[in-house]
């Protein structure tokens, strides 16, 4: 009689994870690190503030959303041509990894200052899509409304998560480590934060986002 397998839900396009720090983490830094981590929150503001506009190699202009993500360029570009052009989406999950880098760090859960190109211990990835079998053409103009139900979870999802980021900062201070359980909790609010992110504003997937934390 063959044995039944634990059920496995199938996996999100949109993956995230975060290497869980397995020692003594540095205090001093922890205690400072809203100001430690100003220098690279203006290098961050730099790149992902305001509202850019560029334009591709037959002339035609596209906007950047704001927030620094190109958004209504691949929306215009899905919904008219059903083509993402490769560096706007280059562009997109570059510059999401940046800033889970820098939120990663601002939530205690890596001492390593955040760098501007290394992956360090944060692993955010999303397949290049084909578009025309891939993505509805017409989806992208109602994804942020399909996704309502996801932006009323994730705002309570984040009050928790502040709560948890407070108490670890405890934790570290007087016993250097992060508490595992609250280090996976944030990690899955990020993690639901960027399945989110993938689906309704760099728009790379037409699956629809799982109400979980898990991977």
């Amino acid at each position: 009689m063959q044995e039944s397998q634990p059920y496995e839900p199938p996996a999100y396009p949109v993956t995230f994870a975060v290497d869980y720090p397995d020692r003594s983490l540095n205090r001093l830094t922890t205690f400072f690190r809203l100001f430690v981590a100003i220098p690279i929150l203006i290098v961050l503001g730099s790149v992902a503030g305001g509202t850019w506009q560029w334009s591709y190699d037959q002339g035609e202009a596209a906007a950047a959303g704001a927030g620094g993500l190109l958004f209504f360029g691949p929306l215009l570009l899905i919904l008219f041509r059903q083509k993402y052009p490769r560096w706007w989406f280059d562009w997109n999950l570059e510059l999401q990894r940046f800033i889970n880098r820098v939120a990663i760090y601002l939530a205690l859960m890596n001492d390593r200052y955040p760098s501007t190109d290394e992956h360090q211990s944060v692993h955010l990835d999303y397949r290049y899509p084909d578009v025309p079998t891939e993505l509805n053409r017409w989806l992208p103009l109602v994804k942020w409304l399909l996704a309502i139900p996801h932006y009323i979870v994730l705002f309570f999802l984040h009050i928790g998560a502040v709560i948890a980021v407070i108490v670890a900062w405890f934790a570290v201070l007087f016993t250097g480590r992060y508490p595992r359980g609250l280090f996976d909790y944030v990690e899955g609010v990020i993690r639901w934060q960027n399945r989110v992110a993938g689906y309704a504003v760099t728009l790379v997937t037409d699956k629809y986002p799982p109400f979980r934390l898990a991977p």
